[in-house]
């Protein structure tokens, strides 16, 4: 009767306990790495492009309320006027007329606007009432800032506000 040796004893030959990885594992593993790769890459171009849309709309949001703001700090007299790079002299007068970005003439909203980096920013003063501003009680004032969304889409953010005017009395 034969002995077994310690290594038929617990059931391995000796090629196995050499220990390592052969050729097809290791190629095996090196597939499998490479899928995950792959859907990592997809997943740091949606991020991407998800971060990137965060980025325009959150531009667009802030050049839409520091337009507001601007209206809402403008003296009275001067609300139809904008001075857009701060040099006292203003470089913009709404109107009403119908042309762009103007929808409709003589329909009591004023209207103005100016494209920086892709971003549409339209603003309008619509006083309570037609006639001059100087009779008017408030106004609404609106901001719209619209953005390319990417496949030819384009997003829309708006925020408005209402102004009382300082000087009104009443209807005299």
């Amino acid at each position: 009767m034969r002995t077994a040796t310690p290594g038929e004893a617990s059931g391995q030959d000796d090629h196995c306990r050499e220990g390592g990885f052969g050729l097809i594992e290791v190629m095996l593993a090196m597939v499998i790495l490479a899928f995950a790769i792959l859907g990592v890459m997809g997943m740091f171009q949606w991020a991407e492009h998800g971060l990137r849309q965060g980025e325009r709309a959150t531009r667009a949001l802030a050049m839409a309320e520091s337009r507001l703001e601007a209206k809402r700090t403008t003296p009275w007299k001067a609300l139809l006027t904008d001075d857009l790079d701060a040099d006292g002299t203003p470089e913009i007068t709404m109107r009403d007329d119908g042309t762009h970005p103007d929808a409709v003439a003589g329909d009591g909203i004023y209207s103005a606007g100016v494209e920086m980096d892709g971003i549409r920013l339209v603003w309008t003063v619509q006083p309570d009432r037609v006639g001059s501003l100087r009779s008017a009680g408030s106004v609404v004032i609106q901001a719209r800032a619209s953005y390319p969304a990417g496949r030819g889409q384009r997003r829309e953010i708006r925020v408005g506000t209402l102004r009382a005017n300082p000087a009104y009395v009443g209807v005299r």
